[in-house]
């Protein structure tokens, strides 16, 4: 860790989280953000429970959360990550720009505490490239690096 970087623990229930992301019911996909080092990385939670509306059809007798929904979740980590750390922090939009090196390792299922990981590698004005990963119970579940454009909305 860089010796300039101050950590802290600065957490957002799903109040704030909507105050600095738009999204909301049934697209809303974390339940709390840990903000580590402001600007650099960042804990996402998601408890994931039967009653999320995609089990319905993914899959009806063998539950498993969408692998492109882990990744969104990551990104929705990122987005608060991102507007935490600019001086106006809402109304902002945080949109996906790309999605690389994505791999689904072990399913996530109904009863799972999901916990996000998502680490700034690099950024230039509002573009911002991070590597996120998704854990269960210590295991790792997913990864992927995407970048996003911040935009005012």
């Amino acid at each position: 860790m860089d010796k300039d970087k101050t950590t802290i623990d600065q957490t957002f229930d799903v109040n704030a989280i909507m105050k600095m992301i738009p999204h909301r019911y049934p697209f809303l996909l974390l339940d709390r953000v840990k903000i580590i080092t402001p600007g650099e990385n960042a804990l996402g939670i998601k408890n994931v429970t039967i009653n999320e509306p995609f089990f319905k059809g993914h899959f009806p007798d063998h539950p498993i959360m969408p692998g492109v929904l882990v990744i969104e979740a990551m990104a929705q980590t990122s987005a608060v990550l991102v507007v935490n750390t600019m001086s106006k922090k809402e109304n902002r939009l945080v949109y996906f720009m790309t999605i690389d090196q994505a791999r689904f390792r072990k399913p996530v299922t109904p009863g799972d505490t999901l916990e996000l990981t998502v680490i700034k590698k690099r950024s230039r004005g509002n573009v911002w490239k991070f590597k996120g990963e998704g854990h269960v119970n210590g295991d790792l579940i997913g990864e992927a690096t995407f970048s996003a454009m911040i935009v005012d909305n």
